[in-house]
């Protein structure tokens, strides 16, 4: 057992790319792989992310027609400014 507090879902929500790209601290990583052996849905939204990421890394941004990417980018950036 963990010396620290609990990682709620909404955390794992939060810290997961961090997960996934393995920058996320020691103490973190090891609160947040202790949620997973209780917790199935974060288990399955890990899966999920690890997925998308999967199948998002074999895009070729030539395929994607202007507007769309277009469209991305600034969702993206509403995203990104609404977390800052």
């Amino acid at each position: 057992m963990s010396h620290f507090p609990e990682m709620s879902c909404q955390e794992i929500v939060e810290v997961i790319t961090e997960y996934i790209e393995l920058t996320l601290s020691e103490p973190d990583r090891s609160r947040f792989e202790e949620h997973l052996r209780v917790c199935g849905p974060c288990t399955t939204y890990l899966e999920q992310m690890r997925l998308t990421i999967q199948l998002v890394g074999r895009i070729q941004t030539d395929t994607i027609p202007p507007k769309n990417q277009q469209d991305l980018l600034l969702l993206f950036r509403d995203w990104k400014a609404s977390r800052a």
